[in-house]
This record gives C-alpha cells, sequence and structure tokens, in this order.
C-alpha cells in the first residue's frame, strides 16, 4: 500500500477534475452546435427530413450512452480507423448531447405560436431569417432552465469516459483507491467535487425555471 497524504489525495483528485470539466465544456459546446443542425433538419418542412433527424435523435437517446462509447472506442479501429480514448470520449459526449439538446430545443420552437412565424412572414423575411431573428431565439430563452439541467447530466455522464480508458475524474480516484484502500476518502472526495460542479448548475436551473414561470 502506498502512503498518500489525504491533501496528496485531494491533490490528484483536482488534478484529474480539470480534465472532466474540459471534456464537459468540449462535448457541450460540439453538442450545442451539433445540435441546432439536427433541429433544424427536425423542424424542417420537408417529411423524410423531418424522420431522419427523429432517427438520429431516437438512436442516441434510446441507446446507453456506454454502448455508444464502446461501439466508437472498440468498434471503429476495427473498420481501420484508430481513436484515442479522449477522441471517443469527446466524439461520444458529443453526438449524444445533439441529440438531446436538438430535442429541448425543439420543444421550444413547437411551444411558440404560429403568429410568431406569420410575423415574421409579413415582414418579408425567408424561412432562414425567420428562425435566426424570431423562432430560435425565443425558443432558446425557453428552454434555458433544461439546456443548463442537461448540462449538469452531461457532466456526470463524463464518469462512463473512465470505461475506455479517459483519465478523468473517476478513472483516477480508482487508481488512488487501488494504491490507498482508502474507499471512504478518495470516492467522498469525488462526489464531493461533482456536487461543487453541478449544485451551483442546478440552483441556477431553478432560477431559469423561476423566472420562466413569472413570465408566463
Amino acid at each position: 500500500m502506498i502512503e498518500f497524504t489525504f491533501w496528496d489525495i485531494l491533490r490528484n483528485l483536482l488534478l484529474a477534475a480539470r480534465w472532466t470539466i474540459l471534456l464537459s465544456i468540449v462535448a457541450f459546446a460540439g453538442g450545442a452546435i451539433a445540435g441546432v443542425a439536427i433541429l433544424l433538419l427536425r423542424i424542417s418542412k420537408r417529411r423524410w427530413v423531418r424522420r431522419a433527424a427523429e432517427y438520429y435523435i431516437g438512436l442516441f437517446q434510446g441507446t446507453p450512452l456506454l454502448m455508444q462509447l464502446f461501439l466508437l472506442f472498440f468498434g471503429l479501429p476495427l473498420l481501420g480507423f484508430r481513436i484515442e480514448a479522449w477522441t471517443a470520449a469527446v466524439l461520444g459526449l458529443t453526438l449524444c448531447a445533439s441529440a438531446y439538446l436538438a430535442e429541448i430545443w425543439r420543444g421550444g420552437v413547437q411551444s411558440l405560436p404560429n403568429g410568431q412565424w406569420d410575423a415574421g412572414s409579413s415582414l418579408g423575411l425567408h424561412y432562414f431569417a425567420q428562425l435566426r431573428l424570431i423562432i430560435l431565439p425565443q425558443a432558446f430563452a425557453i428552454t434555458r432552465a433544461p439546456t443548463v439541467g442537461f448540462l449538469v447530466q452531461l457532466i456526470k455522464s463524463t464518469a462512463l469516459t473512465s470505461i475506455i480508458g479517459f483519465e478523468e475524474l473517476v478513472r483516477t480516484s480508482n487508481a488512488i483507491n487501488n494504491a490507498t484502500f482508502e474507499p471512504f476518502t478518495v470516492y467522498g472526495l469525488v462526489a464531493l467535487i461533482y456536487f461543487v460542479l453541478c449544485y451551483p448548475l442546478t440552483r441556477y436551473t431553478k432560477i431559469l425555471e423561476l423566472r420562466t414561470a413569472k413570465q408566463h
């Protein structure tokens, strides 16, 4: 058994938490960009385009994230594509996030009255101008609370990437626990770090929900 002081354990966990935070930010940003694209397909006037986007969303919402990570990390090399743990983690979380965010934002778009579209048409705006100037800003404002709520889930989901070898908070904590045999200390600190990361976002979600309720 290797001797670790409490501060040694905490320092190493905080260093690992940097990768958890970075992965969360990159995946959320990538998921948001891809999610907007999927959203545009999901609300397209062409039925087959909407159906394709629906299948995409259903695929990622209907299968476990862990299986998606396995397919990327272990499956792609079988097809001749070498992929690192970081790349697989980012890609897997980004694809999953894009599906959930697109569906969250679609709910915001559909909650808007048809008069918003009519107003844009009366101003002579074409379809994409209506989306950019009228529809999407309102939809994003309406769905800020569930969007932030999903970010909380995404942060916690990064723990699954430890299974494919990505050195984030959980994988580092497992290594430290195997060396120290102090599970209560190690995993207690891990839980505390996740709490510190997620609780402010959870509180912010509640504030956004109250603001939205007052506006309606």
